[in-house]
């Protein structure tokens, strides 16, 4: 049976057990709520812009069964809900990776990953340039990624590291909203304007808007927070 709450649970299960081990006296990961606002602030406005645009231009739209129904222009409340639970999540990981197992002397390793990303990413696009959702996040990706490739950022390793921790709680939040578990998708992609390649029922540029979301919140949060060694 479909419920209204169904996105909104989403949402309040990937934000509740990070947001509540971030006051484990190992992570004290609360100290660092205040550098997170500013890029979660900035990653919200850029992302809920784009999302308003393509959901405009329907390359993808929203279940009414199984959200609230309370909308910022054509959003839904649960969707700019996302952009700050998801991102919480990822850097409350990150910190952890950061704290515990920290890779950066393999950063070699992953500036050459990101070049093998970047041309993968550029080449895709450019033989899908009329597929919005394929096109424009690969680009966007690949510019986010290149830039810090040429700042030789020396993030890069426990970023990978901590986006490989992050796949099963990926795929499962997100195999939700595209409809794994459920009867119907809360989110409706248009396949025009993909790939058409699915991950179960998740569209393979899910993998690349979720990193570079993921990605430009990390690069923010080090730009200001982890450089005071706080």
């Amino acid at each position: 049976m479909p419920t209204k709450y169904t996105y909104l649970l989403v949402d309040f299960f990937c934000f509740i057990f990070p947001f509540i081990l971030s006051f484990h006296p190992k992570a004290k990961f609360y100290r660092q709520l205040k550098y997170f606002a500013l890029p979660c602030l900035l990653t919200v406005v850029l992302f809920a812009s784009w999302d308003m645009l393509f959901t405009h231009l329907q390359v993808w739209s929203f279940n009414p069964n199984y959200v609230l129904g309370v909308y910022f222009f054509n959003l839904p409340i649960e969707e700019l809900l996302f952009f700050i639970c998801i991102p919480y999540a990822c850097v409350f990981t990150y910190h952890l990776i950061k704290l515990f197992l920290e890779v950066s002397k393999y950063n070699k390793q992953a500036l050459f990953l990101s070049w093998v990303l970047i041309s993968f990413l550029i080449v895709t696009a450019a033989l899908n340039i009329h597929k919005l959702y394929t096109s424009v996040t690969f680009i966007l990706m690949a510019v986010c990624l290149g830039w810090l490739v040429f700042k030789r950022a020396t993030f890069l390793a426990n970023f990978y590291l901590t986006y490989i921790f992050i796949l099963v709680p990926f795929f499962i939040s997100n195999g939700i909203l595209t409809g794994s578990f459920i009867n119907e998708p809360v989110v409706i992609y248009n396949d025009v304007q993909n790939l058409g390649v699915r991950m179960f029922t998740i569209p393979f540029e899910d993998t690349f808007y979720g990193m570079l979301l993921m990605l430009l919140d990390v690069a923010l949060l080090e730009s200001v927070a982890f450089k005071k060694k706080i």
